[in-house]
């Protein structure tokens, strides 16, 4: 197996985030090639994805030591080079994952996917996971509980004092068995055009724009096929204002206020457009309420709505056509 293929299997074993995070650290002409090789994907089994995951592991503990190491060095190199707020990040993190904190390995998972682990366990084991989870993620897992399962977790959280190491080794060790076991019974992964949409989809616009742009040169149809296949916060132009109005009862106000701040004056046009005097006011005046934003909690928040799109499709209740076609709304 080439090293192009290897890396093209691994990106497809990672999140999309992180799939997109990895390829725009990544030189342009190595992005080509993976993603190209992702879209001529077909299924990928079991045992080339563990084939590739090892050869990388295997290549990666045979780098050459160096004299000077460290965490303390680490640092001094990050903030050289990222600055000091994304050096500590990424520091915390990696104390994180030295200190073997337990559960770690359910930082990157979504609560959904957690929950369906957890959602049949006894509250004194969810209360126990949810006490080693992140803030955010532990609200996420008890908003998906039932509700009257959710007050007996939370009076479990609260009277919580320690417990032994053995417990928790033995609770880890079962849900990281479980979850392990679910992943390989979902057999292959799948490559593809529309995996390959799925991760730039969430890139970051320069690494989209650039890849889409050479593949226009490369092979056009195929960027093209991706095109048809990617919906973004911009696409919000093509929808009708049927489904417009469809996707503003599935999204707060807030969350509108704050993915409008970044976006253009007609697609802010479009939005407002579809409200009453009243409602339209009101958003215009969180928008200014909310003052300076940074730009990435907009691009995040645009994301989300992106997604409800997603979801809207999926169910039918809004028809995204693919090109210039028209749109409809069930």
């Amino acid at each position: 197996m080439d090293s192009i293929k290897k890396a093209a299997i691994l990106i497809l074993s990672l999140e999309k985030s992180l799939a997109a995070e990895v390829l725009s650290q990544l030189p342009r002409h190595e992005v080509e090639a993976v993603t190209l090789e992702i879209a001529q994907m077909d299924d990928i089994s079991r045992e080339q994805q563990d084939e590739a995951i090892q050869s990388f592991y295997a290549e990666t503990a045979q780098l050459t030591a160096v004299e000077r190491g460290g965490v303390e060095f680490l640092n001094e190199l990050l903030t050289e080079s990222l600055g000091p707020e994304r050096a500590r990040e990424i520091i915390d993190n990696l104390r994180q994952s030295m200190d073997s904190v337990p559960f770690s390995f359910l930082h990157k998972t979504s609560a959904d996917n957690l929950l369906t682990f957890v959602l049949e366990e006894h509250p004194q084991t969810i209360a126990l996971i949810m006490s080693h989870l992140p803030q955010q993620l532990a609200a996420d897992l008890l908003g998906g509980l039932p509700a009257n399962k959710q007050i007996d977790v939370i009076r479990r959280v609260a009277a919580m004092e320690q417990t032994s190491p053995d417990v928790i080794q033995d609770v880890e060790g079962s849900l990281k068995s479980r979850m392990m076991s679910m992943f390989t019974q979902q057999g292959e992964k799948t490559g593809g055009v529309p995996r390959v949409a799925e991760i730039l989809n969430v890139a970051d616009r320069m690494t989209n724009k650039g890849i889409l742009e050479t593949l226009d040169t490369d092979d056009s149809e195929l960027a093209e096929e991706i095109r048809r296949l990617m919906f973004v916060f911009d696409d919000l132009m093509k929808l009708d204002d049927k489904s417009i109005q469809s996707l503003l009862k599935e999204v707060d106000n807030n969350q509108w206020a704050m993915a409008l701040k970044g976006a253009s004056e007609e697609i802010r046009d479009k939005v407002l457009g579809n409200l009453s005097q009243r409602a339209a006011d009101m958003l215009r005046e969180e928008m200014e309420f909310l003052g300076p934003v940074r730009v990435s909690d907009v691009e995040g928040m645009q994301q989300q709505i992106v997604d409800v799109v997603r979801r809207l499709e999926d169910s039918g209740e809004i028809v995204v056509a693919s090109g210039d076609g028209d749109q409809f709304v069930s």
